[in-house]
């Protein structure tokens, strides 16, 4: 069994490519060539687990010739992936008023297009086989908004509406599309938010505590695996009960 997953470099992508390997999938990790973590990640790893198959594919995805070149030598490796993980994304912060079109645009291509490029190329070798799996990383904000994130939010939206849509579409040719609505997660992409902005944040979540990377992995496997076979086109909040 083979395994894509973007973003994979560091925080949720990393858990994830680490909780696949200890259960003997062949691993692909993709993130861009300007990404010196890639192949640290790819070799702790591997370092992990002797028996893992893990392989970094450096590529942005958001270009569909360079997505197209990734998945093409993925499949040389490894074959066609059975399950791929729409992980990579990036936030940004500030007023609406205050950002810029290159602004929306960075967002979009990573957010949305990466997204769009893996899938259509997933969907088309999936559905022939009549089996697989992609499971696209997703937000709390793309469902409720969130104030000062307007952009950042709008593309999680069109995440979540992106799922259930192709998760209807693909369906009937057994192929299931969830995604995962993440809360507050302890990775990098929060590092800017001080303490006192995280202790204000906790006092809405039920669980009073940050979500860790390794829960959403949990998560995503479990959508990844035959025990999750009846549940398609689903977005799973995992929010500590936020929303």
């Amino acid at each position: 069994m083979t395994i894509l997953v973007t973003g994979a470099s560091r925080g949720i992508g990393k858990a994830i490519a680490a909780r696949f390997a200890q259960a003997n999938y062949n691993v692909a990790l993709n993130a861009t060539g300007l990404n010196p973590a890639l192949w640290a990640t790819e070799q702790e790893l591997a370092a992990r687990d002797p028996h893992a198959q893990v392989a970094a594919f450096a590529g942005d995805m958001s270009d569909y010739d360079e997505a197209s070149r990734v998945m093409r030598e993925i499949t040389a490796r490894f074959g066609e992936p059975d399950v791929l993980i729409n992980n990579a994304g990036i936030a940004a912060t500030g007023l609406f008023a205050d950002s810029t079109p290159a602004d929306w645009q960075r967002l979009i291509n990573t957010n949305i297009n990466a997204m769009l490029n893996t899938s259509h190329m997933a969907a088309q070798f999936m559905a022939r086989r009549h089996s697989g799996a992609i499971i696209n990383i997703s937000s709390i904000w793309g469902v409720a908004g969130a104030s000062c994130e307007a952009v950042y939010s709008m593309t999680k939206g069109a995440v979540n509406a992106f799922t259930r849509a192709l998760g209807k579409e693909l369906g009937p040719c057994g192929v299931r599309v969830n995604a995962i609505a993440c809360g507050l997660v302890d990775t990098a992409m929060n590092a800017n938010l001080t303490a006192e902005d995280k202790a204000a944040f906790l006092e809405d979540v039920p669980l009073s505590r940050i979500g860790t990377p390794e829960e959403i992995a949990e998560t995503a496997f479990f959508l990844a695996s035959d025990a999750a076979s009846y549940i398609n086109a689903q977005i799973i909040i995992a929010d500590g009960g936020l929303l």
